[in-house]
């Protein structure tokens, strides 16, 4: 018996932390300086989170602003803290629109030195951006129906990033000479930690899937039937409910 007990304190010590709980909140970003690039931190009950690191438009993470209040929404990871900050793995931001003075908390630089190289050193880029996707595999055939969801930050439209997944799709259709497009446009209903609940502005779903029909046709792609639809229920969700998918058909 003492055995057993001594064998799974032995396995306690040694498996891995569980998972946290996910966390979703409004609160106002902080900019800390480094000896490299500045770093983002946000704080929630009495914790400090680390966000990422301020980079170019091409970075997954969207970059908080001061000044303004950001959604939160990310799982407190396990790793060692960074800039002082839990870090949060993944985590999407979400810029909120509304002026916030308040949010103007800048720590100045000191001897932190990041644990990981950035992308690219601070300053202008000169052309050249921080992350830059692979290119896609072509396309053989039998050709397939595909579909491509374009993803979105909280009541927005697209942004600059949105050509990640916007381009592989009219990529697609152009190489296979698609005859049929079809766009479905999605918002949700966000519900925070505390209970809150945020909606997304009604009738987002109908302008996410019109602006993307007329990107795609804006680029030249003209000869497919579009068919555009819409669901704005908003249902209650995270990230996941703020899309639109993109279904080509050869």
């Amino acid at each position: 018996m003492r055995r057993t007990a001594a064998l799974f304190a032995l396995l306690a010590v040694g498996a891995a932390p569980p998972p946290k709980a996910a966390l979703t909140f409004v609160a106002c970003p902080i900019l800390r300086d480094t000896q490299s690039v500045p770093c983002w931190l946000t704080e929630y009950q009495g914790k400090t989170y680390y966000i990422g690191i301020q980079t170019d438009v091409s970075a997954d993470l969207t970059t908080p602003m001061l000044g303004h209040r950001i959604l939160v929404e990310g799982t407190p990871s396990n790793e060692p803290a960074i800039c002082g900050g839990i870090p949060l793995k993944p985590v999407t931001v979400s810029v909120m629109a509304d002026r916030a003075d308040d949010c103007d908390r800048l720590i100045p630089a000191d001897d932190y030195v990041l644990p990981f190289a950035p992308p690219r050193p601070p300053g202008p880029s000169r052309g050249t951006l921080a992350y830059v996707a692979p290119p896609p595999p072509v396309p053989v055939p039998p050709f397939q129906p595909k579909a491509f969801d374009v993803h979105y930050n909280f009541d927005e439209m697209v942004v600059f990033k949105s050509t990640r997944w916007i381009e592989p799709a009219l990529n697609y259709a152009r190489q296979i000479k698609a005859r049929r497009i079809e766009i479905f446009g999605q918002q949700g209903v966000t519900r925070l930690t505390d209970g809150t609940r945020m909606a997304e502005r009604p009738g987002l779903a109908r302008d996410r899937a019109e602006q993307i029909a007329d990107l795609l046709r804006g680029a030249g792609l003209t000869e497919p039937a579009y068919t555009v639809r819409w669901d704005d229920s908003a249902r209650v969700g995270g990230p996941e409910r703020r899309l639109v998918t993109i279904r080509i058909e050869p």
